[in-house]
């Protein structure tokens, strides 16, 4: 069955042209986004959901939507997508992050021109018949200083810009790296320099907990005297009764803003000021960047309906269409490697190392990583997928080391797991042949050769002579057809594992049994 896609939002045909050319059913109802309880009922019948600002994506709304894999925001902000709730659901969040980027650092630019020339006002004035020709004098913005505050894809667009245009630029971006400031020819500065000599200062940054008002009323007070301010990042960067004070009191001789704390902004204490510009959020409202962003989101939860190509998530990490079918073997071996070692853990994890060698190493381990810590946590959390997988290991406190590494083993990948507990260490080691089937390869510092099946019996024994006829008849004598037997030994009379793929459940009671066969150390039935 075709993929099932819901458009809750305005999106181009084009969009909706490409979603059909890729075999994805389409349902287009603009406007549904305003209508919570229809979008709630049918929201069930989905594989995607792609929206643009109106429709909020509710922890409430999610729980309805039994299908959904995958939520595509045409735009950057995915301020009403409740991510928490969609990760723990397995659902990937997309945005489109560059698709109006030049649009956005456009309007910036025009917001600085704007005020340093006064054209709103200006204009409004000249339309009412006024000829005030001494009441706007601007000023020039060649040779004056820029202060970025978020120097990333939008904020790089905006120093080019402003380079072009004769501006020297000072950026605060504790992610700008020295050699990404060179190459963009801006100064990287701590904030406190960038507030002090700034002339005019742009911000370029996401909401976050450490960014909120992050022009608050103490650091409006360490700008310059006559310093210009421009928002067309997010509502809540600025305090904005702060900076109305600051306007009335001449020390911020202008503002312009394109986003506010509350949108849509029907009152603001901004608003009415003589040297303040508004729009009402047009930061990516050109033909242009609307086009881009919808055919971009299209392009993208197709490719993941499709393909299991991931880009652009805000909540897993990207996997590009050439890399999903090389990955997706491992990512089947990854989760049976978690799975089997979290079926034998018996006690709190404490930590989990994930070793990848040989060519395994130089896929995009991050998401493999995840598969494993899924498949480990899954038998003791029922509701865990490779999505909410690390946030929850996080949680709970388990470390999770990545380690890359040459083949240092006759195989050319190699994926193992080594889990310590608060009693013990495990370590599950797998390999994918060349007919992409999951197979176990080491337990335990033990070697084995078996595939992954859907159930398994595991036996930890002495290395002693006639465990393996007692151990078959047993289940033999129990009705359980025996598929595969995996054999493996440390040494000759040391420890061994056995590993046998089974027909149908194994009953506690032959569980019990085999644990009293002589030399037995361990016992687990296992279910992939």
């Amino acid at each position: 069955m075709a993929p099932r896609v819901l458009i809750s939002d305005a999106l181009s045909p084009a969009a909706i042209a490409i979603f059909k050319e890729r075999g994805i059913e389409t349902d287009f109802q603009p406007g549904l986004g305003k209508d919570k309880e229809t979008l709630a009922s049918i929201i069930g019948g989905f594989d995607g959901l792609a929206i643009r600002s109106a429709t909020k994506v509710t922890a409430k709304l999610l729980e309805r939507a039994a299908k959904l894999k995958v939520v595509g925001r045409a735009g950057i902000g995915v301020d009403n997508v409740d991510i928490p709730a969609a990760t723990a659901k397995g659902i990937i969040v997309m945005n489109t992050p560059f698709g109006n980027s030049i649009t956005t650092a456009e309007h910036a630019i025009a917001m600085i021109f704007a005020l340093a020339r006064q054209i709103p006002q200006a204009d409004l004035s000249t339309q009412a018949g006024k000829w005030e020709k001494n009441r706007f004098m601007g000023v020039e913005i060649t040779g004056k200083i820029l202060g970025l505050i978020g120097c990333g894809n939008i904020g790089s667009i905006v120093a080019e810009r402003a380079i072009g245009l004769h501006m020297r630029v000072l950026a605060y971006d504790p992610f700008l790296s020295p050699e990404r400031a060179l190459d963009l020819g801006v100064e990287k500065a701590d904030l406190e320099t960038v507030l002090g000599r700034a002339d005019f200062i742009s911000l370029h940054t996401p909401l976050t907990p450490q960014t909120k008002n992050i022009l608050s009323a103490e650091n409006l007070a360490k700008t310059k005297a006559g310093v210009r301010i421009v928002n067309c990042a997010r509502g809540g960067l600025i305090d904005e009764k702060a900076l109305r004070e600051f306007l009335d009191s001449g020390h911020v001789a202008g503002a312009a803003l394109d986003v506010f704390v509350t949108e849509p902004a029907t009152a603001n204490p901004l608003f009415g000021h003589p040297n303040v510009v508004c729009t009402p959020h047009l930061g990516a409202s050109t033909s242009e960047a609307q086009e881009n962003v919808a055919l971009q989101v299209a392009e993208q939860m197709s490719d993941y309906l499709i393909r299991g190509a991931i880009s652009n998530a805000v909540n897993f990490p990207s996997i590009t269409a050439e890399e999903a079918p090389k990955l997706k073997p491992f990512i089947a071996l990854a989760d049976r490697i978690g799975s089997f070692a979290g079926q034998l853990v018996d006690s709190g994890i404490k930590r989990a190392v994930i070793t990848y060698e040989g060519d395994v190493a130089g896929l995009k381990t991050k998401a493999l990583t995840a598969s494993v810590i899924a498949g480990l946590l899954r038998p003791l959390l029922a509701d865990v997928n490779i999505v909410s997988a690390p946030g929850i290991a996080k949680e709970r406190g388990i470390a999770i080391d990545e380690v890359t590494r040459a083949a240092e083993t006759d195989y050319e990948s190699v994926i193992t797991l080594s889990v310590v507990t608060e009693q013990h260490e495990r370590s599950i080691s797998g390999t994918v042949f060349h007919d992409g089937k999951p197979r176990v390869i080491s337990i335990n510092g033990i070697e084995v050769d078996a595939v992954v099946a859907p159930v398994m019996i595991y036996v930890s024994n002495e290395d002693k002579p006639g465990f393996i006829g007692r151990f078959a008849s047993l289940l033999g004598n129990a009705s359980i057809n025996i598929a595969t037997f995996a054999l493996g030994r440390d040494r000759e009379g040391g420890s061994a594992v056995a590993l046998v793929e089974v027909d149908g459940a194994v009953a506690e009671k032959v569980l019990g049994a085999i644990k009293t066969l002589p030399g037995v150390k361990e016992v687990k039935a296992l279910a992939f």
